[in-house]
């Protein structure tokens, strides 16, 4: 599976798989979430139907060292898990230890599916999610789907009111934002992004990064909210996998350097300008989906880290540290005494920190290395891109042990599979721009004349 220019380019998948592909990322926009028993739910589950059948369908495809990684992968988590503070929680993170098996194994699914694809299959895939994002939003907004989308939204999530914050969107935004049968705001534009830079990633089209900037617009416009704006630090690990073949190497890196620069000058501007009233009330400590996001999971983490730096708190393991949570936040100038913590778990939505925190500086370094040894050993061409895409869409969605985490890093593998093929074939190719035979004319190449005869 590593990006081989020999591989056939115009390689395709069925009717079929593209429908399962539909229906996983289906599965990751909703958040769908059944509950198997009293502890064990089973997350975005048309994403887990959809990734055993794909699964299944892929299976000649399965390479034993691929297999044999990931086993190693969750044997890390079991020993992380077993290395941690009072056992009694044990149980608990059993459960994060099952979950992230069911993730990890239907993400591999989905690689294996994205790494059969056409190009132009997978770019037209989720372009098509991100249109038909758009368009949706706008008729929720302008055309009466709103009552409709909030019906689902109370038939399949289980909080009656899931979203309580569209005063404040009026006041921020002007307008309710839409939700489009997700559970709030902000599933709607990480689903947009995941998706927009998924396009962008496999996409043919010329000046494919300006019609990105195009759709993040676009979307801004139809459903603001500052999770669109990391669209514009992707641009920075794009623009490394994109400079692979740029040398010598230190030219590739001060470019990178430079654009990283204005991307970061360009991310604040933007952030200062179009969300102003919001950017003011993350200044003030006035948002508290902000500190949930960003600030406060960062502030736990280095608090576990010093207070459990080799197992951290464990798989899912909020309960242990619930208290610690608690004193933590107080303690930040921050947060108001006003936002409700009583749920862990909904107060620490930063996966990339709750990395951190379930794992500790000793074992979450391990598994880092354990994940990134499995990235290579299933061909992906760089894996500092993938960690890049990782990081950067962590801080706008939580769920360590959810497939939406993995899904980021094995989607944003097999997209690079798919790019680095197409790049490495065309680096290969003839840089003289005439066919083979005419390479081969007399013209072009003249014989040496032969010797007189008799000499």
């Amino acid at each position: 599976m590593t990006a081989d220019p020999s591989a056939p380019a115009d390689s395709r998948i069925g009717i079929v798989d593209m429908l399962l592909l539909i229906l996983f990322m289906i599965g990751i926009y909703t958040h769908y979430t059944l509950q198997v028993s009293a502890k064990i739910p089973f997350p975005s589950a048309p994403s887990g139907v959809a990734g055993m059948f794909l699964l299944w369908r892929r299976r000649n495809d399965i390479v034993p060292a691929h297999l044999a990684a990931l086993l190693f992968v969750v044997s890390l988590y079991v020993g992380s898990i077993l290395s941690a503070n009072d056992l009694s929680h044990v149980g608990k993170r059993f459960t994060g230890l099952v979950q992230i098996t069911y993730s990890l194994v239907i993400g591999y699914a989905l690689f294996l599916t994205i790494v059969r694809a056409n190009r132009n299959q997978i770019a037209h895939l989720f372009l098509g999610f991100c249109v038909v994002i758009l368009i949706g939003c706008l008729l929720e907004d302008y055309a009466g789907l709103r009552p409709i989308s909030d019906a689902v939204r109370h038939a399949i999530y289980k909080a009656v009111d899931v979203y309580d914050a569209d005063l404040r969107d009026q006041v921020l935004y002007g307008r309710i934002r839409p939700k489009l049968f997700t559970s709030e705001p902000s599933a709607v534009t990480f689903a947009f992004t995941l998706f927009s830079f998924s396009w962008l990633m496999v996409t043919r089209t010329r000046w494919a990064p300006l019609k990105y900037l195009v759709l993040m617009t676009l979307g801004i416009f139809v459903m603001p909210g500052p999770t669109l704006l990391l669209m514009i630090p992707l641009l920075v690990p794009y623009q490394l996998l994109r400079a692979r073949s740029w040398s010598p190497g230190f030219v590739r890196m001060a470019l990178l350097a430079v654009f990283a620069i204005i991307t970061v000058a360009v991310f604040y501007v933007l952030g200062h300008s179009v969300f102003s009233e919001r950017m003011r009330d993350i200044a003030e400590g006035n948002d508290a989906s902000f500190f949930y996001r960003v600030e406060g999971p960062a502030l736990v983490a280095r608090n576990v880290i010093e207070q459990h730096p080799f197992a951290g708190a464990g798989l899912t393991g909020e309960p242990f540290i619930a208290n610690e949570v608690a004193n933590v936040y107080m303690r930040s100038a921050a947060f108001s005494s006003a936002w409700n913590i009583s749920d862990i778990s909904s107060v620490l939505t930063n996966y990339f920190w709750l990395h951190w925190i379930y794992l500790g500086l000793v074992w979450g370094t391990v598994v880092l290395a354990g994940l990134s040894l499995w990235l290579k050993i299933l061909g992906v061409p760089s894996v500092p891109f993938c960690w890049m895409v990782w990081v950067g869409l962590g801080q706008a969605s939580g769920a360590y042990v959810g497939p939406t985490t993995w899904t980021v890093l094995l989607l944003s593998g097999a997209c690079a599979v798919l790019a680095d093929r197409d790049w490495a074939r065309a680096a290969l190719a003839p840089a003289f721009p005439y066919p083979r035979p005419y390479l081969r004319s007399k013209s072009l190449h003249p014989q040496p004349a032969l010797p007189p005869s008799g000499v």
